[in-house]
């Protein structure tokens, strides 16, 4: 199993080659229907989250939506 690096919330992280963004965030914890992400510095659509393999070198924001009032 090869690992690359990426950065996450600017922390340094590694994960599998060849995963898509719905299971990194997964491993990562994250609740990927509570999520918003930032892919190499855009907003990525989740109509795109399955196809999206992780790179080396990636560089994710992930922000937390939060309800309540």
């Amino acid at each position: 199993m090869v690992q690359i690096q990426l950065q996450v919330n600017g922390e340094t992280r590694h994960c599998c080659e060849q995963i898509n963004l719905p299971k990194l965030l997964t491993d990562l914890g994250f609740n990927p229907r509570l999520v918003a992400v930032e892919y190499n510095g855009e907003i990525l659509h989740r109509q795109y989250w399955e196809t999206t393999v992780i790179q080396p070198g990636d560089r994710l924001e992930v922000v937390t939506i939060v309800g309540g009032g």
